[in-house]
């Protein structure tokens, strides 16, 4: 049976509700974006580690191209378990009063914010203004759109709708891509690996590695979350995810050349186009793949996203969004010591 769907899934909340009553209750649907920084998820589900593990639990699988959607399906019970970034998943947890738990980590790093070379006064950093600039991110209130606003914020600035003269413009990557080739865009807040193909393709400039920004230039791109009811109610199906997700991520580090291969091919695969050689290899070092969810920059994400007004008017609670018992029973299993609460 091909577990896998052609193209990008675009799903409507109307479409996720009809379809849900469709699926077992102990089938395992997951949800992910065929961007390397998810590359566990292309990876396992491709050489079948995933459904190994699981052994006769079927795995049901959708694409996205932004976390905000996959969170719609976690809230639509279309999905189960989901690859996103971290602001999505606050926010989703925020919004469902804890039913979105985040479970383990899967990507460090691998976000930049990318300028156009013409707007380079002399290729001084020094002399680049922001202001009355057209910036993309990939989706408003997503990981990279929260790390744009909480910059501009930081450094004076402030989009449009706020009273400054930045324009903010959510779009999807490839989008945010042919316009900024056709010089329709001054930056973009990209994850990879197209703030590489920006580079690479668009002839754009790195102003900021967002590692740059944060205490020893780790920062969760990527983590895990799961519906609560699904994991109390099939603990062991997540617990088996789990550890072929820690497997798969040993694999890669172990194995970066065929991962990366087997990467670009999904991502072939997914969307009909795979990236240049050269565009995944720089990528590739802007990253680190990790099963810790780094909870100190979730917390960090959780609060830029308040000042920004993306989760209400109240502070939000967190307690109870990071679960590592599983993951820690796991790397127990494994003889690994355990991600720190």
């Amino acid at each position: 049976m091909n577990h896998f769907k052609k193209g990008i899934v675009c799903l409507s909340a109307s479409w996720l509700f009809s379809t849900s009553s469709l699926h077992a209750a102990d089938t395992l649907r997951v949800g992910y974006f065929p961007n390397i920084t998810h590359a566990q998820a292309l990876v396992g589900l491709a050489n079948g580690t995933f459904q190994k593990a699981l052994g006769d639990t079927p795995i049901d699988v959708k694409t996205f191209t932004a976390g905000p959607s996959a969170v719609e399906a976690l809230f639509a019970n279309a999905i189960d378990l989901a690859y996103i970034g971290p602001g999505p998943a606050i926010n989703g947890f925020v919004k469902s009063n804890g039913d979105i738990v985040v479970i383990a980590g899967a990507c460090s790093g691998g976000a930049s914010l990318v300028v156009r070379s013409g707007f380079i006064v002399d290729g001084s950093k020094g002399n680049y203004t922001f202001h009355g600039k057209r910036i993309a991110t990939p989706q408003i209130g997503g990981t990279q759109d929260i790390a744009l606003r909480h910059w501009l914020q930081k450094n004076g600035l402030a989009p449009v709708e706020k009273g400054g003269d930045v324009q903010v413009l959510p779009m999807a990557n490839a989008d945010q891509l042919t316009l900024f080739a056709q010089n329709q865009l001054d930056a973009a807040w990209a994850p990879e690996p197209w703030a590489t193909r920006l580079v690479v393709e668009g002839k754009g400039l790195i102003f900021i590695d967002e590692r740059d920004l944060w205490p020893n230039r780790q920062f969760a791109t990527t983590v895990i979350v799961v519906r609560k009811k699904y994991l109390q109610e099939h603990p062991d199906v997540v617990e088996k995810w789990l550890t072929a997700h820690v497997n798969v991520t040993n694999w890669i580090k172990e194995h970066p050349d065929m991962a990366r291969a087997l990467v670009n091919q999904e991502i072939k695969r997914i969307t009909t186009k795979a990236l240049p050689d050269a565009v995944i290899a720089q990528a590739w070092d802007r990253l680190e793949l990790t099963v810790n969810p780094l909870k100190h920059s979730l917390e960090r994400n959780a609060t830029d996203a308040f000042d920004l007004g993306f989760l209400g008017r109240t502070r939000p609670d967190l307690s109870g969004l990071v679960d590592l018992t599983l993951l820690n029973k796991v790397l127990a299993s494994k003889g690994r010591p355990p991600v720190a609460p």
